[in-house]
């Protein structure tokens, strides 16, 4: 079916995950504005909505991915395997790319100091915000949905971790936004190294990572588990 503007960015990726291609391609974030429809999210990027459309109208719908199938708690525990488990492993080798890349090229290339300074940050947030997923938040979503009853949990609703999570991927979705804006979307520069060239590609794997981790989360799995908790709770 022809794609529809009204249609919000999250629906769009979640219906056909290639499309992360094309959205990423025009610069539209589906992660953490998943919620804008497709005609907000072009008009205010100055797009042409059509044009757009047209291009996400990709033929030959692909099948679901496994983790749509899923329920929350098991969806929940296919992130954590998934894209925590990615970024645990390599959020500190990135990071020493980075301090060794701005050591050596530092000099010849200004804007790496705060490519530094802005990756160190979103690794410093990112850290607590995994082990506040894996140690509070993801338990909190099993243990509701086992119990198919209200649970009174320390924090009230699950809609205020939600909320708290949601407000720090912005956070570190708005740092790579700096981070790509920086490296001319991670160009590789005449006089890169081996070791530069690797920093560009580790970040914009980093990026794209988190931007399908985000959707996952924001436009899919937060939102059933506050559907969830309404039927629940009442």
């Amino acid at each position: 079916m022809p794609v529809h503007p009204n249609t919000t960015l999250g629906d769009l990726v979640t219906e056909d995950p290639r499309r992360t291609r094309v959205l990423e391609r025009f610069g539209l974030d589906y992660c953490c504005n998943g919620q804008r429809s497709l005609a907000e999210a072009a008009g205010a990027a100055g797009l042409a909505v059509d044009e757009v459309a047209g291009a996400l109208d990709i033929p030959d719908p692909a099948p679901a991915p496994p983790w749509q199938h899923l329920e929350n708690a098991a969806l929940a525990h296919d992130i954590v395997d998934t894209h925590h488990a990615y970024l645990w492993e390599e959020m500190p080798r990135l990071q020493a790319l980075v301090d060794k890349v701005h050591g050596v090229h530092g000099e010849r290339h200004p804007e790496l100091g705060r490519v530094q300074a802005a990756y160190t940050e979103a690794v410093a947030d990112l850290e607590p915000h995994l082990t506040k997923e894996e140690r509070v938040l993801f338990p909190a979503i099993s243990r509701l949905e086992k119990a198919h009853a209200p649970v009174a949990f320390p924090f009230g609703s699950l809609a205020n971790p939600i909320g708290q999570m949601m407000a720090e991927h912005d956070v570190v979705g708005e740092l790579f936004k700096e981070i790509r804006s920086l490296t001319t979307g991670y160009a590789v520069p005449d006089d890169a190294c081996n070791s530069y060239r690797a920093m560009l590609a580790g970040l914009e794997e980093m990026e794209l990572d988190l931007h399908e981790h985000i959707h996952k989360e924001n436009n899919v799995l937060f939102p059933r588990v506050l559907e969830m908790e309404r039927r629940i709770v009442g």
